[in-house]
């Protein structure tokens, strides 16, 4: 034994050199999880044994990419990866179409390391949660921008008492069209996107989730997608108390943002938008509190006066230029382009809003400070207002009737 132990990272160097891997090309989709013997659940996580323990893995969400086909190696440790328990010998875990080939006993297919790899099965794990992290790689040095992995428990229960402490937790998104933060009748759930639930232990699932986990407190967080045009409109993380037998569930919301019909001062000032403004028009604009450079009163009396005014827009005084996007919104709503009651996003400090309400807090911040020209609150105010109208004049913030796309890196 001696010798073997002296020869064996010798033999390991010359197995990783042997071994031609199968590295995944980023981004490397799918997943990996944790079953029971059945094969047929993927938010089961504790287990009366180690000999419990199966793995499966596949696309991550109904419809998501699959993992890369090939082979791969399969390695289980503690939670923070710095214990190795145990390893494949060869990358025996197939990929086949997206999913794996079969249903793997994780006992079966590791060397234990306490044998020197030789023996089969995986050593207990020295943390005192029982718990564990298993990992597949196509690189037996499993680099992390090629590895998935998964959490796991083991806790057995006593001679004397046949029953494993054990709560579930539901983790649910929805879509919140009306973005008030609460999951209304007729609003969608959202499938296939990222949370991290944490007490410890570490897991990351797509929703909706239904997972077992052990009676304690949880944090739950739900992932940022590379698309920047979602907002949350429900705190984006979430605390859980869960005692045995308890089940309870954290709902996230979101809306994401594009257009709603808006066309900017340059179509209002071209042919094709002067082409639209009549007497009507004129007379709903000279009722607002539009103001020029001055801050004088601007009351349009012809489309071509209008074309001028828009097209000299400065932001010198703040509020020249917070009337020229409010007229070009104005326009929108009252020729019909754009509904009044859409709501879009005003930022942290104007949530969601509709484009009445935009345009009614403008016309006001108009007529308290037509002259804005040195920094300060008002002039501050009349700039947050004037971004807002421009992004929806440019079809950027809008609140979308359905779900956009959305993706997560790793």
């Amino acid at each position: 034994m001696r010798i073997l132990r002296l020869l064996m990272p010798a033999i390991l160097a010359a197995l990783v050199l042997c071994v031609t891997a199968v590295t995944a090309a980023p981004p490397f989709t799918g997943a990996i999880f944790t079953t029971d013997s059945t094969c047929t659940g993927v938010n089961l996580n504790i287990y009366d044994s180690r000999d419990a323990v199966y793995l499966d893995g596949g696309p991550n969400s109904p419809g998501a990419a699959g993992l890369p086909d090939g082979s791969y190696y399969v390695k289980v440790s503690d939670p923070s990866g710095a214990n190795v328990l145990g390893v494949t010998s060869t990358a025996s875990v197939s990929v086949s179409g997206g999913e794996f080939a079969s249903c793997y006993q994780l006992s079966a297919i590791l060397n234990s390391a306490s044998s020197l790899f030789l023996l089969a099965g995986y050593d207990e794990t020295p943390n005192n949660g029982g718990e564990y992290k298993v990992e597949i790689s196509g690189d037996p040095a499993f680099p992390s921008s090629s590895t998935k992995s998964d959490n796991f428990k083991v806790k057995p229960h006593s001679p004397d008492d046949d029953h494993t402490p054990q709560a579930t937790l539901d983790v649910h998104k929805f879509y919140d069209a009306n973005a008030n933060g609460t999951w209304d009748s007729g609003e969608v759930a959202i499938t296939g996107w990222k949370v991290h639930i944490q007490d410890g232990i570490s897991y990351d699932r797509y929703t909706p989730v239904s997972i077992i986990v052990d009676p304690d407190d949880y944090t739950v967080n739900e992932f940022a997608p590379i698309e920047n045009n979602w907002i949350a409109t429900t705190p984006a993380s979430v605390s859980v108390h869960l005692e045995d037998a308890f089940h309870n569930t954290v709902d996230f919301g979101n809306v994401c943002l594009g257009g709603g019909g808006g066309l900017t001062l340059g179509f209002w000032s071209n042919k094709n938008g002067q082409a639209l403004v009549g007497a009507d028009d004129l007379s709903m604009l000279t009722a607002l509190n539009l103001v020029g450079a001055s801050g004088a009163a601007f009351d349009p009396t012809t489309a071509a006066g209008l074309k001028t005014w828009l097209l000299n827009g400065t932001a010198v005084n703040m509020a020249y230029m917070l009337s020229v996007q409010l007229s070009a919104m104005e326009l929108n709503v009252f020729n019909g382009k754009v509904s009044g009651a859409a709501l879009v996003y005003g930022g942290a400090s104007l949530g969601f809003l509709s484009i009445n309400s935009l345009m009614a807090q403008a016309n006001a911040a108009l007529l308290a400070n037509p002259v804005t020209l040195s920094d300060g609150a008002a002039r501050s105010a009349q700039e947050l207002l004037k971004n807002v109208l421009d992004g929806a004049n440019n079809n950027l913030n809008f609140v979308q009737a359905a779900p956009c796309a959305f993706s997560f890196a790793g």
